[in-house]
């Protein structure tokens, strides 16, 4: 009995394990969108493997490589848990495979870059919780522009592939009310799956989900996010094209997530800001990538915790 008990209670242990370790690195999905969920993560699964069951993959080797180094690094245990620091892996992976063409070579670049972003994310982390700041897609950001200059050629593939999966959708503004509806509805959508790098429509609606699965009210804002900076760019001059692929909505849409608790005028600003942004860089042909929303976010943030002045009194001093 004993040895059948202890063999049962080392069963018990490895489950709970595995479960700790799945439930990790689902958060660490769920966090590209900023949800500490586990539900979340999965209906971004989804989302990638309606675009390319690649992409899906990718997802989980670069989060799996950022949770391994995290640990190595001695990282909290908290953060691990909540994904925190996963996410970022996620997000280089998903960048290299969008990226370089060679299966081989992303896969390569995915396992560097993811787990170098966990060591980033560390010092980085610190410097910026002295300003009360969050880390974002930063570390993401700074593994992914190391190595985009080796690969200048093939930075125009995530366009072009966002293109081919959107063939047929363009925003036609002559079309038929209905049509033109769907169309729209298609770009809103399609800004929500780009926050993962995923593609369409359909991918769109699982990262709603996900997002909703978490909090409904920051799925909402998810949404105003993304039909705000795709309409403000629409307006300034991106193509429709370029909205209908999603690729005007997605920094509208995280940094509203990002801001969301400051309320509605907080979002309202940090949307503007990540659209305006993100509109200058595609003019200027730079990688921006999330950017716009990181700065966006940093600067809304910051402003929103400056003392405010106490308001003058409006009566004259007793003047005795």
């Amino acid at each position: 009995m004993p040895a059948h008990s202890s063999a049962h209670s080392r069963a018990a242990a490895h489950s709970a394990a595995h479960s700790a370790a799945l439930g990790a690195l689902l958060r660490s999905l769920g966090q590209v969108v900023l949800q500490a969920h586990a539900g979340t993560g999965a209906c971004l699964l989804a989302a990638l493997a309606l675009t390319d069951l690649r992409l899906a993959c990718a997802a989980l080797l670069g989060a799996t490589a950022a949770n391994v180094c995290a640990i190595v690094a001695g990282h909290a245990e908290a953060a691990i848990h909540d994904g925190l620091a996963g996410y970022n892996g996620a997000l280089a992976a998903l960048a290299a495979f969008t990226f370089i063409g060679d299966a081989a070579t992303a896969a390569a670049v995915a396992l560097i870059a993811g787990g170098a972003s966990a060591w980033i994310a560390g010092p980085l982390s610190r410097r910026l919780l002295h300003a009360r700041l969050s880390l974002y897609s930063a570390p993401c950001l700074i593994a992914t522009w190391i190595w985009l200059p080796l690969h200048p050629g093939q930075a125009p593939l995530a366009a072009n592939a966002t293109h081919a999966a959107n063939a047929g959708a363009s925003l036609d503004p002559h079309g038929a009310p209905f049509a033109l509806a769907a169309q729209a509805a298609t770009g809103l959508l399609s800004g929500l799956a780009q926050t993962t790098f995923a593609s369409g429509a359909a991918a769109g609606l699982c990262v709603l989900a996900g997002i909703a699965w978490s909090s409904r009210r920051a799925a909402a804002y998810a949404l105003g996010g993304a039909a705000l900076a795709g309409a403000l760019e629409l307006a300034c001059g991106a193509t429709p094209d370029a909205f209908v692929a999603g690729l005007a909505g997605f920094n509208g849409a995280l940094a509203a997530l990002a801001v969301c608790a400051l309320g509605t005028r907080a979002a309202f600003y940090a949307t503007m800001l990540a659209a305006a942004w993100h509109l200058a860089a595609a003019r200027c042909g730079l990688p921006a990538l999330t950017a716009p929303f990181v700065l966006a976010s940093w600067i809304v943030h910051a402003l929103a915790r400056r003392p405010r002045p106490a308001p003058a009194s409006s009566k004259a001093p007793n003047v005795q």
